[in-house]
């Protein structure tokens, strides 16, 4: 048991090494973190080394961000609309329709299940032509949507939410029938209260997922002032390593915030998606 503890701190250490160093980095003047990290990030002449905790802190590198930089706050404004955007999409897709795959049989059901769990395994590399020449097609290239729809329809949400749906007792919505109770009043009163821990979940994965995403503002977003902070993140370390430092804290915030949050709801819906 003992042992057990040491390996499972020493891992937690290298877990939590990249965020500390993040938060140390933050604090430093220019020179320092020149010396410490200058040789790997920007060529610079000196070796590179770790400190726990800055010689001369300083919070100029925040007051530079939240005072002085507009071209972040407008990435971060478009990594709010997007991933907002696609959220709310899945909660008026996603939810219905996983509610739908659960409770009801239908004509080539098992068909679609297959396809679904198909795609599941897919990643976007595989499809990213695809989806590309699909949504030049509707000339939506280069707009939040070519982001937003595609999220809207991923998989994951659903596979999660049709089992937490599937879980809920049959005798429930039996006596919910024989009270008179219609298909819309079934699900909206007895389907989405008691899937709530699934549908917290997919908002906490889609929120994360889609706070972080890289490859698809990558791929579909061609005008700098639409591109996310995912993007604008990497640019920053071009031109103010130290501005960059203090944008990363400020951008692991609200995904640290939300899964904190609904940690206990995130973890009961995935215990739920054991099967499709």
């Amino acid at each position: 048991m003992l042992l057990m503890r040491i390996v499972l701190a020493v891992l937690l250490i290298f877990m939590v090494m990249p965020f500390i160093m993040l938060c140390t980095n933050s604090l430093m003047g220019k020179q320092e973190l020149m010396e410490t990290c200058g040789a790997v990030l920007l060529d610079y002449a000196a070796e590179t080394r770790f400190e726990l905790f800055p010689k001369y802190p300083t919070l100029r590198a925040y007051v530079r961000l939240l005072l002085d930089s507009p071209e972040y706050f407008k990435a971060f404004w478009n990594s709010i609309f997007l991933t907002v955007g696609v959220l709310v999409g899945q909660l008026l897709i996603t939810v219905p329709a996983a509610w739908a795959f659960a409770r009801f049989d239908f004509s080539g059901k098992s068909v679609i299940k297959f396809i679904y769990t198909m795609l599941l395994i897919l990643p976007f590399q595989v499809t990213m032509v695809s989806s590309y020449l699909v949504l030049d097609s509707l000339k939506i290239l280069d707009t939040y949507l070519a982001v937003i729809l595609p999220g809207v329809f991923s998989v994951l949400p659903l596979f999660i939410l049709s089992k937490s749906f599937a879980a809920i007792p049959k005798e429930t919505i039996e006596a919910a029938e024989i009270d008179g109770a219609g298909s819309f009043c079934i699900f909206a009163r007895i389907g989405i209260p008691l899937g709530m821990p699934g549908i917290f979940s997919v908002l906490v994965l889609g929120f994360l997922e889609y706070w972080n995403a890289v490859e698809q503002p990558l791929t579909y977003l061609k005008t700098e002032s639409l591109k996310p902070l995912s993007l604008y993140l990497p640019l920053m370390v071009k031109e103010e390593i130290r501005t960059a430092f203090a944008a990363s804290i400020i951008t692991l915030f609200p995904a640290v915030l939300l899964f904190f949050c609904g940690r206990e709801s995130l973890e009961k819906g995935i215990a739920a998606s054991g099967s499709f």
